[in-house]
Parts: C-alpha cells; sequence; structure tokens
C-alpha cells in the first residue's frame, strides 16, 4: 500500500494565510526553509520530516512569507527579518507549542537566529546550516541576485550566484517579484555582540563545497555554545539533505540539555 505524502495545513496569521506541514509526535522541531524554497523541497522530499518522524519527533515546517503556498508581499519591508521570525512564532502560538528546537537552513539560519535572538525562551536548540559568516556580514550579491530574479530569461544575467538561484526558482515555480523584494532584504547581516547573546546549544552545518554559505567558523567563534560539522563533497544546494547532516542533528537533539 502507498502511503500519502503528508498534507498542507493553512492557519490565518497576522500577515496572511501560511501553510505548513506538521508530522510526527513527541518533542517538537522546527524547520525553516532557505531562500526559494519550501518546506516541501527543502524538508520533505529530502527526508527530513520522515527521519524526524520515526524518531519520535514532531517535524513542523511551514513556507515561508512570500514563499510556497504562504502570503506574498512585494515591498522591501515586508521581509525583514523580524516580521519572517514573527510569523514562525504565531505559528507556533497557534499550535500551542511553547518551546522548541529550531532548524535552519541559508535564508531559514537567518530567521532561525532572529527568532533565538528575539524570543530565546521559545528556542530549546538552534541549528544554523548553510550559513557562515554571512550571517553578520548580509548578503552582499543581494541586489544581484535580485536583479537576476527580475531579468526577462534566465541567461539575461551574468552573475553566476544569481543565475543559480534564478535556475532554482523557476524549478521551484516560485513568485519571482515576492523573492526579489525578500534578497534585498537579505542584505542586512547581524551584528556579531547579537550573536553572543545566544546562550542555547547550537549547531552549524555547511558544506565543504558550498561557495554561497562559505565556512562555519568565523561564525563560530561567536557563538558562545556552538559544535559544527562539515558536510564532505556538498555544495549549497545538496547539503540540505545530506545523510550526515541528519545523524548528526539528531545527536546533538539528543545530547542536548
Amino acid at each position: 500500500m502507498t502511503i500519502p505524502p503528508p498534507a498542507y495545513h493553512t492557519l490565518p496569521l497576522a500577515a496572511g494565510t501560511f501553510a505548513y506541514l506538521d508530522e510526527g509526535d513527541g518533542e517538537p522541531v522546527v524547520l525553516i526553509h532557505g531562500f526559494a524554497s519550501n518546506a516541501a523541497v527543502n524538508w520533505l522530499q529530502t527526508g527530513w520530516i520522515d527521519t524526524l518522524a520515526k524518531a519520535g519527533r514532531r517535524a513542523v515546517a511551514m513556507d515561508n512569507r512570500g514563499h510556497g503556498r504562504s502570503a506574498r508581499f512585494y515591498a522591501v519591508a515586508d521581509y525583514a527579518l523580524a516580521q519572517m521570525a514573527g510569523d514562525v512564532a504565531g505559528l507556533l502560538d497557534r499550535l500551542g507549542i511553547e518551546t522548541a528546537d529550531v532548524v535552519g537552513y541559508s535564508m531559514g539560519a537567518r530567521i532561525a537566529a532572529e527568532l533565538a535572538l528575539d524570543a530565546p525562551a521559545r528556542v530549546r536548540s538552534l541549528t544554523l546550516a548553510g550559513i557562515g559568516v554571512g550571517l553578520i556580514t548580509g548578503t552582499e550579491e543581494a541586489e544581484l541576485i535580485a536583479e537576476a530574479l527580475e531579468a526577462e530569461s534566465v541567461g539575461a544575467g551574468t552573475d553566476p550566484r544569481g543565475r543559480t538561484f534564478r535556475e532554482f526558482a523557476e524549478r521551484t515555480k516560485s513568485d519571482r517579484a515576492a523573492l526579489a523584494a525578500c534578497m534585498r532584504a537579505l542584505r542586512v547581516g547581524r551584528p556579531a555582540a547579537d550573536l553572543a547573546r545566544l546562550a542555547m546549544p547550537v549547531l552549524l552545518a555547511v558544506g565543504s563545497e558550498d561557495r554561497i554559505a562559505g565556512p562555519p567558523e568565523p561564525l563560530a567563534r561567536h557563538l558562545p555554545h556552538a559544535a559544527q560539522v562539515i558536510l564532505p563533497g556538498r555544495d549549497h544546494m545538496k547539503a540540505v539533505g545530506d545523510a550526515l547532516f541528519k545523524r548528526t542533528l539528531l545527536e546533538f537533539l539528543g545530547g542536548r540539555p
């Protein structure tokens, strides 16, 4: 018998209607996807939700604003990280989840860090994957990526990183105008002194070939309780579903207070 995939749920929050997946029982793990992706692509198709459910965890994954099936906006101001983290907090409120282990990938790591800084009591542990010192410096190529998203065709731009995200947005059938506004908001980083306030256990996970995230060591130096794992042979697009990442996270969750 074929088991159907988990179904999306929808929930009205203050900013609009948001779509999310909610599978498994046990202690909740909140999964926050990356730029131009969505909960299904980042966490369902890579086996994460199944892995967590089989490990006795509850996996909750929302489509971020401007992505997937959730509310879309077209002004840069609507994608401030505080607002995107507020969406996650609002979902937790509606689901009755007081505290959770929070896992973010790439842009999702920025949102996860923002949530941990804004509401530390809600974040039992924090996993920042697919990101390095860019969490502090911001996205230097944000404008080039936004322009690639707005271009008439995939080949219109010459910036290789912009082309990578444009091609990914095409594959995920994303709203490119909404993504361009979101990307322009991501040019702003978080001061290192802010990250030093993160008192919860933190896991950093980055692919060895990830030229977008860069090495995690410069970021780890500013985090008081950080462990890190390098995923051999993985680039930015492939690291998210890596088996070593899954094993390491489960070990991390099992060992945290």
